[in-house]
C-alpha cells in the first residue's frame, strides 16, 4: 500500500515538472517571437556606438577632435565662390593704411621707413585693384616652350657669369644632373677682416678661398638668396691653420650645421650619402704623423713585416693650379669630385628640392675658365603652387565662433610660401583646440611683386578661409605692418583673450602655449616669449641700424619674433595708437613690439615671462615653439606629437 502511494506521488511530480517545462517553453517561444522583429527593426550599430569611446591617454585626447563651438554661419559650401559669401571670409585686412597714418612721422628718425611704407602701400593698392578687376595677368614665369629648358648650359671666358655673378640654371636640376667648373685658385693675399678666422687688430692674414654655391633665385624681398648647396674650399686663412673644405646649406637666412673636411676620412659610423663618405682623406700619414709612422716602421721591420705602401692625395686645390671640379646630383645628396677623384658628399638640405637650385654662384679667390652643366631637366618646374596645395575641404578653416576665443595666433607668411602654409594647415592647425574654436589661427600675407603669385594667393585665401591679405607690396623691413594687422584682427575680429604672433616656419605646441598664458592671473597684462634683455643695435654690417633709425644705445626688452604671446589689452593699445597715428614703427618687428610693450608698461604694469622653450634657432626637447622648420619637419613634429607623450625634435636633413 505504501509502495503504491509512493509511485503515485512520483508520477504526479514528474507530470507537474513536465507541465512546468512545457509552459516555460511556450513562454520562451512567445518572447522570441515578439523580440526578434524589435531587434531587427532597431539600428543595432547605432545602439552599440552610443557610448563614447574611452580615452586611455593624452595621445588619444589629441587625436580625438573636440566638438565645434556654435558658428556665426552654417554652410556646406564646397567651392571658393560659395566660401566668399560667408561673413567672416573677407581676405583683406581691416587695417587702414593711408598717407595720413604716416605723415605725422616725417620728421622723426623713421622717415625713410615711412617713405617705404607709403610706396609699398601705393604699389600694393594698384596690384590688388588689378587683381580684383579680373584683367588678364602678364605672365613673368617662363613657359614650357622649346629652348626655355635647355638640356645643357655651356659658358666660357667672359660669358661665365652675368652681372649678378650667377650662372643661370633656368629649370633647376634633376636627378643625375652635373655641373663642371674649370678654374684656378688665386694666390693668397693679405686680408685685414677675414670672415673665416679671428685676427688681432691691424694684423692681416694671408687668405685664399673661394665659394661654389647652388642658389635659389625665388626669394622674398629683403631676404638673401637661399643657399641650396654651399661648397667652400679654404686653401689658406682658416681658423684651424690648415686647408679645409666647408659645406653647408642656408634655409630662410639661417645656416645649418656645417660639415668640415680637414683631411681625414669620415668615421666608419658616420652616415653616408648614396654609400659614399662625406669626407675623403688627403693627409699623408708620413707627413702629419711622422713620429708615429717611424715607430710603426721600426716595429714592422723587427717582426719581419713589409711596409704597406699607401698613396694619399694632397689637398685637392693649389694656388695657381688648374682644377676640374664636378658637382653631381645623386639620390640622397650632392657629390663633389676634383680632377676625377671623389672628394666629398653632402646630403640634401631641409626645405629644398633639386629644382630649387636655379643658379650657380662662383665667388672668392678664383679665376673661372669655363662652366658646363648637363643632364638638366627638360621641362620647367615653373610656378606651380598646386604641387604644394591640397584643395581638400579637410584642410579648410572653420568659420569664426560667436564668442569664447581664448587665443588668436597670427602667422606671418610670404606670398609664395605655399608649401609652408600647407604644412601648417596639416600639422599644428589640426590641434583639437583649433578645431573646437577655442584657438583661432590665420596667415597674414602681403602682396608679391609677381601678379601670378597674387592670383594664386587670392584663390588659396578664398578656398581655405585662413589667409588675411595686408594690401601692401611685401618688403622685409615692413613686416611690422603685418604684426599690427595681427593685433587688429585679434582684438576687433575675434575678440581673443590672448594674441600670439608666429612665423610660417614655426611649429606651435598649441596646448603648451595656451597653458603658459593661463599661468598669468586674470586681469594681468603680460608679454611671454624668448625675451632679450640689454641687446644693442648693430651699427656696422649688412644689418646695421643707424642712429637716425634708433638713437638709443640699447633696445628695450623684446621677445624673439618666431613666437610670443600678448594679453589682449596690450594688443588693443597697439591698434589704438596706430589708429591715432601715434605708433612709432621700426624695421625690426620684434624690437618694435618690445618698444610698444615698454610704452604700455609705463601706464600699467606688464608681467614679462621669459622661456628658452620659445626656440629662436631650431628646436629643443620639450619645446613650446620650434623655429626654422621645413614643411617636412613640420609634419614630422606633428606626427611625433601624436605618437609620443613628450614633444621631440625632427633633425632630419
Amino acid at each position: 500500500m505504501m509502495k503504491r502511494k509512493l509511485e503515485t506521488l512520483v508520477w504526479l511530480t514528474r507530470k507537474r515538472s513536465i507541465q512546468f517545462l512545457i509552459g516555460v517553453f511556450f513562454l520562451y517561444l512567445v518572447l522570441v517571437t515578439l523580440e526578434i522583429p524589435f531587434v531587427f527593426k532597431t539600428d543595432f550599430a547605432s545602439v552599440t556606438t552610443t557610448r563614447p569611446p574611452r580615452l586611455r591617454s593624452e595621445e588619444d585626447s589629441l587625436r580625438k577632435e573636440s566638438p565645434a563651438r556654435p558658428l556665426k554661419t552654417v554652410s556646406n559650401a564646397d567651392s571658393p565662390s560659395q566660401l566668399a559669401h560667408r561673413p567672416n571670409s573677407s581676405v583683406v585686412s581691416a587695417l587702414v593704411l593711408n598717407d595720413a597714418a604716416f605723415d605725422s612721422h616725417v620728421n622723426d628718425g623713421s622717415s625713410e621707413l615711412y617713405k617705404q611704407v607709403k610706396h609699398a602701400r601705393e604699389v600694393g593698392r594698384s596690384l590688388w585693384e588689378h587683381l580684383e578687376s579680373g584683367k588678364p595677368l602678364t605672365r613673368t614665369v617662363a613657359e614650357n616652350r622649346p629652348g626655355s629648358c635647355p638640356g645643357s648650359v655651356s659658358l666660357s671666358g667672359s660669358d661665365v657669369v652675368d652681372v649678378s655673378g650667377v650662372v643661370p640654371l633656368p629649370c633647376g636640376l634633376t636627378l643625375g644632373s652635373h655641373i663642371t667648373v674649370v678654374g684656378k685658385p688665386l694666390a693668397a693675399k693679405p686680408d685685414f677682416e677675414p670672415k673665416i678666422t679671428v685676427v688681432a687688430e691691424n694684423e692681416p692674414v694671408m687668405v685664399s678661398q673661394f665659394v661654389v654655391e647652388l642658389q635659389g633665385l625665388k626669394t622674398v624681398d629683403g631676404e638673401e638668396p637661399p643657399r641650396v648647396f654651399h661648397f667652400n674650399p679654404r686653401l689658406k686663412g682658416d681658423w684651424s691653420g690648415k686647408p679645409v673644405i666647408e659645406l653647408n646649406t642656408c634655409y630662410r637666412m639661417q645656416w645649418g650645421s656645417a660639415i668640415r673636411c680637414d683631411g681625414w676620412k669620415s668615421k666608419a659610423d658616420d652616415d653616408t650619402v648614396d654609400r659614399m663618405v662625406k669626407c675623403e682623406k688627403w693627409i699623408r700619414d708620413d707627413e702629419d704623423h711622422l713620429e708615429g709612422s717611424k715607430a710603426t716602421w721600426w716595429l714592422n721591420r723587427l717582426i719581419g713585416r713589409t711596409k704597406k705602401v699607401t698613396v694619399d692625395w694632397p689637398f685637392p686645390f693649389s694656388e695657381g693650379k688648374l682644377f676640374v671640379l664636378t658637382v653631381s646630383a645623386g639620390l640622397e645628396g650632392y657629390h663633389v669630385s676634383v680632377d676625377g677623384r671623389h672628394v666629398t658628399s653632402f646630403p640634401y638640405g631641409t626645405g629644398f628640392t633639386l629644382e630649387d637650385a636655379t643658379g650657380l654662384s662662383l665667388t672668392g679667390d678664383i679665376d673661372v675658365h669655363s662652366v658646363f652643366a648637363a643632364s638638366l631637366p627638360s621641362s620647367h618646374p615653373s610656378f606651380a603652387p598646386q604641387r604644394h596645395l591640397e584643395f581638400s575641404t579637410r584642410w579648410r578653416t572653420q568659420p569664426l565662433p560667436e564668442s569664447g576665443v581664448e587665443l588668436f595666433i597670427g602667422v606671418l607668411s610670404a606670398g609664395n610660401h605655399f608649401a609652408e602654409r600647407m604644412a601648417v594647415r596639416k600639422s599644428w592647425m589640426q590641434h583639437r583646440l583649433v578645431k573646437s574654436g577655442a584657438v583661432v589661427a590665420r596667415f597674414f600675407v602681403a602682396l608679391h611683386a609677381r601678379q601670378e603669385i597674387n592670383a594664386e594667393l587670392k584663390k588659396e585665401a578664398e578656398f581655405f578661409g585662413d589667409i588675411v591679405i595686408v594690401p601692401y607690396l611685401d618688403n622685409y623691413d615692413l613686416v611690422v605692418l603685418k604684426t599690427v594687422a595681427i593685433c587688429e584682427y585679434g582684438v576687433h575680429t575675434v575678440s581673443a583673450k590672448y594674441v600670439m604672433k608666429g612665423d610660417d616656419d614655426t611649429f606651435v605646441r598649441v596646448d603648451a602655449v595656451i597653458d603658459e598664458a593661463r599661468k598669468v592671473p586674470d586681469g594681468s597684462s603680460f608679454y611671454i616669449g624668448n625675451i632679450n634683455y640689454y641687446h644693442k643695435p648693430l651699427r656696422y654690417g649688412k644689418w646695421a641700424v643707424t642712429y637716425a633709425e634708433w638713437p638709443e644705445e640699447d633696445y628695450p626688452p623684446y621677445a624673439n619674433g618666431p613666437g610670443y604671446i600678448l594679453s589682449s589689452d596690450i594688443a588693443r593699445y597697439i591698434v589704438s595708437e596706430f589708429d591715432m597715428r601715434k605708433l612709432r614703427l621700426f624695421k625690426m618687428e620684434d624690437v618694435s613690439m618690445g618698444m610698444w610693450v615698454e610704452q604700455f608698461n609705463s601706464s600699467k604694469p606688464v608681467h614679462y615671462s621669459h622661456s628658452l622653450k620659445f626656440c629662436q634657432f631650431g628646436c629643443i626637447e620639450d619645446y613650446y615653439t620650434a623655429h626654422y622648420q621645413s614643411p617636412r619637419q613640420m609634419m614630422c613634429l606633428w606626427d611625433k606629437l601624436q605618437r609620443n607623450s613628450r614633444p621631440q625634435c625632427c633633425n632630419m636633413r
